[in-house]
């Protein structure tokens, strides 16, 4: 793959990096357990912000991020930021799964008839980045939403917000939802999930593209101008510290962006998820309509950016972390690791 980076008034120097690897040329089998163990890590590490994200979602008061966090420190202390984690990586490790194959397989078939429909390769690699996030987030909810619940309803209970059950466990948990409301339950805020994250990631995956060629049209100014190392047909060819920050700096670009635009749906989703037909003297829990009347109420239409520091903070280290181990990943699980250079 190769970028035009100015150079000067009248030249332009072409940016030499690696290619990307389709879904044809990876190893599955190395490509799913590595791909489980190092996104385990990554949710290990993110996890605290997502706890604090839900309190404060959760929360009928504006209480900031910071002072959610001592609360949680010192009264329930590090195990109260890690509240649902092994729910949460249970059900991370499938749905991770079908995301990345869904990903995989729609970005490849997806590009290659976007470029032959006739659209210039910047065009066709947004649309297939964006058609690749959008099934990709609609295949992994179907694993999620359960396990989404859950976790989430064992994050809030510390905080005094997940209504008047209480839950020992994630198998306890699931127990209790399955017999007050069967699966529907369990699937509880599904479709404000998939308006949530479906287009979310389908803004996120087509910032990331048009993002990672703003930046490396000054990254490229810069190696022009120190003249970095250029390759035998011409152009530059940036190391693999400059293509993992370019990666970095355009994911987290991204991620910002589609905190921003999906936030209400977010808080609103979190809401009725966590809220249960108990905390209404064991009527139904309330509706989108009803949690979006409740949230204006409490505080306004910003109410439905409660949480909005924790969530952008996350998302953008989430996608930074996460494309730079999906990156890695892919390499490593490459068949043909010599072609790769």
């Amino acid at each position: 793959m190769s970028f035009s980076a100015a150079e000067g008034e009248s030249t332009a120097e072409e940016i030499h990096i690696p290619a990307d690897i389709e879904w044809h040329m990876l190893d599955k089998s190395k490509f799913f357990f590595l791909g489980a163990a190092l996104f385990s890590g990554v949710s290990a590490a993110l996890y605290p912000m997502v706890v604090l994200k839900t309190r404060q979602q959760v929360s009928q008061s504006r209480v900031s991020c910071v002072r959610t966090g001592v609360w949680i420190m010192r009264y329930e202390g590090l195990r109260g930021l890690y509240r649902g984690f092994g729910t949460s990586l249970t059900g991370t490790i499938p749905a991770r799964a079908l995301y990345m194959a869904a990903l995989e397989v729609t970005k490849s078939n997806v590009g290659t008839t976007a470029t032959g429909l006739g659209l210039p390769e910047p065009s066709a690699a947004a649309v297939a980045n964006a058609a690749a996030g959008l099934s990709a987030a609609m295949a992994a909810q179907v694993v999620w939403t359960p396990v989404d619940v859950i976790s989430q309803r064992l994050m809030a209970q510390g905080g005094g917000g997940g209504g008047g059950v209480k839950y020992a466990s994630g198998v306890d948990a699931f127990g209790k939802i399955l017999r007050a409301d069967g699966i529907r339950g369990l699937y509880r805020g599904f479709g404000i999930s998939i308006l949530t994250y479906a287009p979310s990631n389908a803004v996120w995956w087509a910032s990331y593209s048009m993002a990672q060629r703003v930046v490396w049209s000054g990254v490229g100014c810069l190696m022009c101008k120190n003249g970095e190392e250029r390759v035998e047909s011409g152009g530059l060819r940036p190391d693999a510290k400059a293509v993992m920050a370019v990666q970095g700096v355009s994911a987290a670009m991204a991620g910002g962006v589609s905190a921003l635009i999906t936030m209400p749906f977010d808080t609103i989703k979190t809401r009725l998820q966590v809220l249960d037909g108990e905390e209404n003297n064991g009527r139904k829990g309330p509706s989108f309509g009803q949690t979006v009347r409740n949230l204006v109420r409490e505080g306004g239409w910003t109410a439905c950016y409660r949480g909005l520091g924790p969530r952008c903070a996350s998302m953008s280290v989430s996608a930074t972390t996460m494309i730079t181990t999906y990156e890695f990943l892919k390499r490593l699980s490459a068949k043909n690791q010599e072609a790769l250079t």
